[in-house]
């Protein structure tokens, strides 16, 4: 076991001094690495900060019904039970409340310019309404079970309109899985490219120590002994490009953070975009040195497997 570590710490000191000698060619292959993953990592961002943004606002599925002017629960009940009936058999935990005509009214009047402009109408224009409000569960039930409701409900006589008011949520979730895939092939793509640019980087390197691999083949070398040192360099690489990643990304959040922060003050939220976690960068950084192990590993077995081994 011991000389299992000391053969690593030797591989991975000659990474280190071979990265050392030619810093040059190794910091601009880390830049363009770097460049290459700021596009993934800053939509891992983005959709680290929105993910508890959409969470906050999904809420219980609300159906408002809407009854015809004519319909007055007080004369006619029936539309009332049919209701009710509905709404338990589709959630026996839904919440039901019902809401007058003149309670929306004095609601209206609460808000000073909405207030004015229904004194100027002289009489009340609002209906009657029925608020429901259908429990959560697992994801997408409750919006289906809604819709299902509030077709049923729409077809009762004396009802004017049924709104199902949890609707735009369903598209911020549609939006934002599609965002996620987006990411996803967005990442497998440009993952591919870090791992060609790590494989040609690499294969430089082979060739430049062709001959002193060659002697040590001849001395008795394994190729697990000779590739050592090249897969530390490629994860030496990726480690150094996904910090230079983060960094820009955390860089940038400051000066997208001025126009989100305006945006955020028209909706009268303090809504800003806040750096990966510890978790996710540690994630996304190991995530580099295997892409980095990844191109180094496929340049060592191409070349060690020609003529002129």
């Amino acid at each position: 076991m011991s000389a299992w570590l000391r053969q690593h710490a030797a591989a991975f000191a000659d990474a280190c001094r071979r990265a050392r000698h030619t810093w040059g060619s190794f910091l601009f292959n880390a830049i363009v690495i770097a460049a290459v993953l700021i596009l993934p990592f800053a939509g891992l961002t983005l959709l680290d900060n929105l993910l508890p943004v959409t969470r906050a606002l999904a809420s219980d599925p609300e159906i408002t019904v809407f009854l015809a002017p004519a319909a007055n629960p007080s004369r006619t009940p029936a539309p009332a039970s049919e209701i009710r009936r509905l709404a338990l058999a589709a959630d026996p935990q839904a919440r039901i409340e019902f809401i007058s005509r003149d309670r929306a009214l004095a609601g209206l009047k609460n808000r000073t310019a909405i207030g004015e402009a229904v004194a100027v109408l002289g009489e009340n224009p609002l209906p009657d309404a029925w608020l429901l409000r259908l429990s959560g569960a697992e994801e997408g039930v409750p919006a289906q079970r809604a819709e299902a409701l509030a077709a049923a409900l729409g077809k009762l006589d004396g009802v004017d309109h049924v709104q199902v008011d949890s609707e735009w949520i369903r598209r911020l979730a549609a939006l934002a899985r599609i965002f996620r895939l987006a990411l996803m092939m967005a990442g497998l793509a440009l993952g591919i490219v870090v791992v060609a640019v790590v494989f040609n980087t690499v294969r430089l390197q082979v060739l430049t120590q062709r001959e002193e691999i060659d002697l040590c083949r001849l001395c008795g070398a394994t190729d697990a002994f000779v590739s050592r040192p090249f897969y530390y360099a490629g994860a030496l690489l990726g480690l150094l490009s996904g910090a230079l990643a983060l960094g820009a990304v955390a860089g940038m959040l400051p000066w997208l953070n001025s126009s989100v922060a305006e945006l955020a003050r028209l909706y009268g939220s303090e809504f800003r975009l806040l750096p990966l976690g510890p978790a996710p960068s540690a994630g996304l950084l190991a995530m580099s040195v295997l892409l980095g192990c990844l191109g180094a590993g496929l340049s060592v077995r191409r070349h060690l497997g020609q003529s002129w081994t």
